[in-house]
């Protein structure tokens, strides 16, 4: 069962939901701690027994994702039929693959880099908590304002 936020037309998702989104789209936003502020990375993913993985090589969203600080990875769509968007977020910690069986296993989610270049590292993230939503996109006329179409500075 979904929950509505008062007023607002937004449904809270249950978990499984969330879960069942997740695995509908396979690139994703991950948001790291990097000396003291954060930083997004996009990755492709795959959802595995309510954990997610990714690939990735050596440089900073790896010694960042494997750091003590806990990470998340945010996925959203949006059916252009209906108009109809969602967002998730899944909040955990960061561990490398490193059990011969579970990087076989992992090898066995056929998850493929998108960029060239050595991407060596299985990850996968635990997530402690899965939150989400879904929404319907509001028509532009709601919310321009006369202000939009007014002329700007040069950027100059």
């Amino acid at each position: 069962m979904t929950n509505s936020a008062p007023g607002s037309g937004t449904e809270i998702l249950q978990a499984n939901e969330c879960w069942e989104l997740l695995r509908g789209v396979s690139v994703g936003r991950l948001a790291v701690l990097v000396d003291d502020h954060p930083d997004i990375f996009p990755v492709n993913y795959k959802v595995d027994h309510g954990t997610m993985v990714f690939r990735t090589g050596e440089g900073t969203k790896l010694h960042a994702a494997l750091s003590d600080a806990p990470v998340a990875i945010e996925a959203d769509g949006v059916d252009a039929d209906t108009g109809i968007a969602w967002s998730v977020v899944a909040k955990g910690q960061a561990t490398a693959v490193k059990l011969t069986q579970d990087v076989l296993d992992t090898i066995g989610l056929l998850l493929f880099p998108w960029e060239a270049g050595q991407k060596d590292q299985f990850i996968r993230i635990t997530p402690s908590t899965v939150t989400g939503r879904r929404f319907k996109v509001a028509p532009p006329v709601t919310w321009w304002t006369p202000l939009d179409g007014a002329p700007t500075a040069s950027p100059e």
